[in-house]
Formats: C-alpha cells, sequence, structure tokens
C-alpha cells in the first residue's frame, strides 16, 4: 500500500465535481505530515511528462481528481475527471 492511498480511496469515493480540503485534513486522511514542498503548487498539479510522475498526483489522478493548490495556500481544490480524462 503506497503512503497516498488513503487519499487515492478517499477520493475515489466522492461523488461531487469539486471539493476542497485543507492541508490538515488531508494529512489527518493521511496519518502523516505532508512534505514542506507540498507548499507549492508544482506539487499537486498534474506532471504532462510521465518520467516526472509523483506518487501524490498518481493518487489524485486514480481517484479521479485533478488538484490545484489555493491561492491563500491553505488547502487544495479537487476537481473531477472527465471520463475521457480519466486514466485509472
Amino acid at each position: 500500500m503506497g503512503d497516498y492511498d488513503p487519499l487515492r480511496e478517499y477520493l475515489s469515493q466522492q461523488t461531487k465535481t469539486e471539493l476542497v480540503l485543507s492541508f490538515e485534513e488531508i494529512e489527518d486522511l493521511l496519518g502523516f505530515a505532508l512534505p514542506r514542498a507540498s507548499q507549492r503548487a508544482s506539487w499537486w498539479e498534474k506532471e504532462r511528462n510521465p518520467e516526472n510522475a509523483r506518487p501524490q498526483r498518481d493518487a489524485i489522478r486514480d481517484g479521479g481528481y485533478e488538484a490545484t493548490r489555493l491561492a491563500d495556500g491553505k488547502g487544495v481544490r479537487f476537481r473531477k475527471l472527465s471520463a475521457g480524462r480519466f486514466r485509472g
């Protein structure tokens, strides 16, 4: 089981097209503190180069969502992927 599987499982159970989670809520789901890098928008956003894949991005995509860090830096917005964009 990967470190970010709890996030993937949580997202895969959601039906909303968009949801927002604070960093604290995400850490509660995961059971550990997020790395400092999670404060950067690029840590959450989809990577176009598959060689640069990251486990948190894979978990988000496999959960059926894409993510962007909130502009206020206090959390993450998850948007459900359309059927054509989901590769799970």
